[in-house]
């Protein structure tokens, strides 16, 4: 039986803000990948460490989908590109994943002290 696939308004969004190749390119890794087996662990998807927002990632080339299944349903919540180490959300930033972010140098960070 195939999953359902909701995209929340905000992934919509996300999504739309990307050039119009990129919405294609990750509409069908969508469509092709989340509609059978979501969860089984590919090159393409990821169950990621836990967080509070998404189990689960989505890779299609330097594009990101993170999404959690729901019963029958695969829930996307958040779209972007992965730049470095870095996922860029609506050209934002995005830590919203991260349990323990990284804190800014300065702020208590402890370095060499040459």
């Amino acid at each position: 039986m195939p999953f359902k696939i909701t995209i929340t308004d905000d992934a919509d969004r996300q999504l739309r803000s990307l050039p119009v190749r990129d919405q294609r390119i990750l509409e069908a890794a969508i469509l092709s990948r989340l509609e059978h087996q979501p969860t089984t662990a590919t090159k393409a998807i990821k169950r990621l460490r836990p967080n509070p927002l998404a189990e689960f990632e989505l890779r299609a080339g330097d594009l990101r989908g993170l999404y959690n299944v729901e019963g029958d349903e695969v829930v996307v919540l958040i779209v972007g590109r992965k730049v470095g180490n870095k996922l860029i959300v609506e050209g934002e930033e995005f830590h919203g994943h991260q349990d323990n972010p990284v804190e800014p140098p300065g702020n208590g960070s402890q370095g060499d002290a040459d």
